[in-house]
């Protein structure tokens, strides 16, 4: 299947607009499947690492519906799809109230990383890592220091998202605190063996087989994956679901993360995208392995 479609890569190109995204191979194509009792399968550059990007939107919002329940939540970020690019201004300017559609555009998600409580940045990110490497098994997760600071000195567009946020009173606090926490939780380093175990979580509930622990409830397990099957893959959502028809959620990097429920998680990488930010490869590879082994939830 990867051999099949590794050819897929010419149709897309690597994200440019952050510099350090630039460098990476755009050939490259890699896939785990964790299944939710913990076995593991990989083929391809499974075991090479890339920066989280939107992924990491999904565990920033875990954080914010524990700390505080989905009623605080969805007072300051909706529930819909956009219809428009994950970074666009447009409907949050032109909506009433003027907060973001959901959590997984760029505006939702600087507004849900406003949500995480904690003393500084680091305290802050510091909930997201851990549960993360709690879902991995990775105690050794980081930030990319390099994709990190690209981000910080090419995110003109996420400042005006913030700064706009503020002066609507969506966003608490300190607006460069905020966006700090956000480029950092996106240039978190994984591969696709631990993407694709975070997912085997999300797929079972909430469940780790793996150290036979409730991580976080059902509840939340739920909503995630319910913002996967309609915003997760941009504006390519609904195609995405008639396709492919598995809750996942993209990421600039090339990465893919998908949940089977009750049955599996997929941990893809493939860095050239297409034009709606998603990766080119990575999509027909979900495509052939949903077809062939009938992963659709609908």
């Amino acid at each position: 299947m990867i051999r099949d479609t590794a050819g897929e890569a010419e149709k897309g190109e690597v994200a440019s607009y952050i510099p350090e995204l630039a460098r990476q191979e755009k050939h490259m194509l890699g896939i785990s499947v964790c299944l939710v009792d913990g076995t593991l399968l990989s083929a391809g550059d499974a075991n090479h690492s890339f920066t989280l990007q939107s992924i990491s939107k999904i565990f920033s919002l875990m954080v914010a519906l524990c700390e505080h329940g989905p009623d605080y939540v969805f007072q300051r970020v909706g529930k819909e799809p956009t219809g428009d690019p994950f970074n666009s201004i447009i409907k949050l300017e032109t909506i009433k109230p003027h907060k973001p559609l959901n959590p997984m555009i760029n505006a939702g998600a600087i507004a849900v990383a406003g949500m995480i409580p904690g003393a500084s940045v680091e305290e802050r990110l510091d909930k997201i890592l851990q549960l993360l490497r709690k879902m991995s098994g990775n105690p050794d997760l980081r930030v990319n220091e390099k994709v990190y600071q690209s981000e910080k000195q090419t995110a003109d567009r996420n400042r005006a998202l913030a700064y706009f946020l503020k002066d609507s009173g969506i966003l608490q606090g300190d607006v460069e605190e905020t966006l700090d926490l956000y480029f950092r939780h996106c240039s978190i380093d994984m591969t696709t063996v631990e993407v694709a175990r975070l997912a085997a979580v999300l797929a079972a509930d909430g469940y780790d087989a793996r150290s036979r622990e409730q991580l976080f409830p059902r509840e939340v397990a739920r909503i995630c994956k319910t913002f996967m099957i309609t915003c997760g893959m941009y504006n390519a959502s609904g195609e995405f679901a008639i396709d492919v028809g598995i809750p996942a959620k993209s990421g600039v990097a090339g990465g893919i993360m998908a949940a089977v429920p009750q049955r599996m998680g997929i941990g893809v990488f493939g860095p050239a995208l297409d034009d709606k930010g998603n990766s080119v490869a990575g999509v027909k590879v979900l495509e052939k392995l949903s077809d062939r082994l009938d992963l659709s939830v609908f």
